[in-house]
């Protein structure tokens, strides 16, 4: 039996259950988007360029979790455009990062949108804070299926870019959707292999997953019985004497003027403390090899994540896949540039060009 007639199978209703007519009609209101609060005012963490219209928008996911975004539009764009979804970094909102992202690749003549991933920033979702390597995965394609009925994009010009964490999962989705005709992952994370097996693979071993298991799980008791959900806690502050350098970089962007945003998770109190369990059991990545379409990762020479993307990179194949490594730069010198301007735009645009036709 092939995979194409087990997939056919898995969609058929279960003898007995099919539904009758009355109740087939109530399926085309499936995907019905919640009405959720977003903001109107201009709360981003950079300027807002004079290049490109702004708008608030939503889309829904196919698990039915409402999803807020920001798109950019280029000023004076005709026709048909090729489009660009954003999200990240892990812990963020569209107000940081990802809408810099977004706006500048507007700049270049694309349509983008930055959104917020599920359970985080404006989007909707229930509980509050928690990640998904399943669902995020699909809020990528959630945005490639909003973004191919709108009148003024291409839909077969249609790609992504994921940052720190939302670049493995950019990965993941690009094995997925074919749809996605092109990937960038910027200074990206595997979340599922550093949560499973701390950094550089330093926590690799049954007894140590097995004691954060452990945690975790007495910890979803205490949630039940309070009727909450205790939060992990998001960037340290203030630094311990002891901090490592990259925590100290995440300090600078997170926790200062220059990155802040009251809706960003690392900004204030964390993740769900259980949120960890299902990115500790269930790795992404696992089909990266089959990516048939074009792939750039873009990493910083001295980011200590820097091992991620060259890993990923290892497992790609095809002459459409890139590594970039950005000479200087750390971790989060790609949120926003750092001190240099060290974000390739100029490159991401040849790539997206090159790759979106």
């Amino acid at each position: 039996m092939n995979l194409k007639t087990i997939a056919m199978m898995l969609a058929m209703p279960v003898i007995g259950t099919a539904c009758c007519t009355s109740d087939c009609n109530k399926d085309k209101d499936m995907i019905k988007p919640e009405k959720l609060n977003l903001t109107t005012e201009w709360d981003k963490t950079f300027e807002k360029s004079d290049k490109v219209s702004h708008k608030k928008i939503t889309f829904v996911n196919r698990y039915g979790i409402t999803l807020a975004a920001d798109m950019y539009i280029p000023k004076n764009a005709e026709g048909k455009l090729p489009a660009i979804a954003v999200s990240g970094p892990f812990g963020a909102v569209k107000e940081q990062s990802s809408g810099l992202y977004a706006q500048k690749m507007a700049e270049k003549g694309f349509i983008t949108i930055a959104f917020d991933p599920s359970y985080t920033g404006e989007s909707g979702g229930q509980p509050r804070y928690v990640a998904s390597p399943d669902i995020n995965t699909e809020d990528f394609s959630a945005a490639v299926d909003f973004l191919s009925i709108q009148d003024n994009v291409d839909p077969e010009k249609i790609g992504i870019i994921g940052i720190c964490g939302w670049g493995g999962f950019a990965i993941n989705a690009a094995a997925m959707d074919t749809r996605i005709k092109a990937t960038v992952a910027s200074t990206m994370y595997d979340m599922t292999r550093v949560t499973a097996k701390g950094y550089n693979d330093s926590a690799d071993n049954a007894d140590a997953r097995y004691e954060a298991k452990q945690a975790m799980n007495a910890q979803r008791i205490i949630d039940y019985k309070n009727g909450s959900y205790e939060r992990a806690g998001g960037v340290i502050d203030p630094l311990p004497e002891d901090a490592t350098q990259f925590i100290k970089d995440y300090h600078a962007y997170y926790k200062t003027p220059r990155g802040y945003h009251k809706r960003s998770l690392n900004s204030n109190e964390g993740w769900n403390k259980t949120s960890a369990l299902s990115l500790m059991n269930m790795p992404i990545l696992a089909y990266s090899g089959e990516i048939r379409n074009a792939v750039m990762i873009v990493h910083g020479e001295k980011a200590h994540s820097r091992y991620f993307g060259e890993d990923a990179f290892k497992k790609l194949k095809g002459k459409n896949k890139e590594l970039y490594i950005v000479p200087g730069a750390n971790h989060t010198d790609l949120y926003d540039g750092g001190s240099n301007n060290y974000i390739p735009f100029d490159r991401m645009e040849k790539f997206f060009k090159d790759n979106l036709k």
